[in-house]
């Protein structure tokens, strides 16, 4: 009995440890960004880390016992690829030039409410009020973000980094229904891919970049291929698959406040006052939506899959 128990403590431990890193991989994210756009520029960057980060899933694929897709299934696989993939990596490795790491990471953490919006709009999903609110919330709390950006208003690198946040909510939207046929890992390995083919007219300008990039740069692409985007979702879907669902969503929740913690460590980057409120608000919102969509069976929402029973359904968390 006892040993028995010793076991199921350790495999606890492991899931919990697995959630534990998906968080701090996908926070550090953010800062690697910056070091890797300052050698390589966004074009570069987003391409390397796409390719690097499928042709990891790709390998990895047999081991986790990905299935083919369908091929009624393929274009909204593409949709996911162009959206979550392709137009994320450009849009916030292109807002990240201007923007601090700690503050992107607050604006993409409001993702989950443009991707209800798309639900209520597409879908039918009629909102609830708590919906609506969690939504304004939100939004309020993105734009005291914003604002502290600026003395006049939002900077435009920090509509980009907006712009990143709305097409990661379309991508978490696009999941929705390919999560009711395939794990998270199966999702996240076919959008990558097909991110990758969306990610060929960037190779003009990534090959030169990558030539005479620096040793740092170049490290932080691989980084960022490899461990947030690769084992992310390896480790995620390990997770999800085993703890329950609250307690995954909850994890969400904290890569913001790791990834100030890790650009801080990382880079020297102080938010400011301001930035920390709205983030809080921004929190507070899309806490109120999770909370108020509880009751239905998970969606999709957000670069990690949700869990439901026995594998990752459908919130693919921040894609990193």
């Amino acid at each position: 009995m006892g040993d028995g128990g010793g076991m199921l403590s350790r495999f606890g431990s492991a899931h919990v440890l697995a959630l534990a890193g998906t968080v701090v991989l996908w926070a550090s994210a953010f800062p690697a960004i910056r070091v890797g756009i300052d050698g390589l520029g966004v074009a570069a960057l987003s391409f390397l880390r796409i390719v690097i980060a499928a042709m990891a899933l790709i390998l990895a694929a047999p081991l986790a016992k990905v299935r083919p897709p369908r091929r009624r299934d393929l274009p909204m696989i593409a949709l996911c690829g162009a959206t979550g993939i392709t137009a994320y990596q450009v849009l916030l490795n292109w807002g990240e030039v201007q923007v601090e790491a700690g503050t992107a990471s607050l604006l993409i953490a409001t993702a989950p409410v443009f991707s209800v919006l798309l639900g209520s709009l597409l879908l039918e999903e009629r909102p609830t009020r708590t919906v609506i609110v969690g939504s304004v919330v939100a939004l309020a709390g993105a734009a005291i973000v914003g604002l502290a950006e600026g003395t006049g208003g939002f900077t435009v690198s920090a509509l980009i980094v907006l712009a990143a946040a709305v097409v990661q909510g379309t991508y978490h939207f696009a999941t929705k229904p390919l999560l009711r046929r395939y794990t998270g890992l199966e999702v996240a390995t076919y959008a990558m891919v097909a991110g990758t083919v969306f990610a060929l007219p960037l190779v003009p300008a990534a090959w030169p970049a990558t030539l005479h990039a620096p040793a740092d740069a170049l490290a932080s692409a691989v980084y960022l291929g490899l461990l947030p985007s690769a084992l992310g979702f390896v480790i995620w879907a390990y997770a999800v698959a085993r703890l329950p669902l609250a307690a995954s969503t909850a994890a969400l929740y904290l890569v913001p406040p790791v990834a100030l913690i890790v650009s801080y460590g990382w880079l020297g980057e102080v938010p400011h006052p301001i930035e920390l409120v709205g983030g809080a608000v921004s929190a507070a919102g899309v806490i109120l939506i999770h909370r108020s969509r509880a009751a239905p069976p998970p969606g999709a929402d957000g670069d990690a899959p949700e869990a439901a029973t026995d594998q990752p359904a459908g919130r693919p968390a921040p894609t990193r």
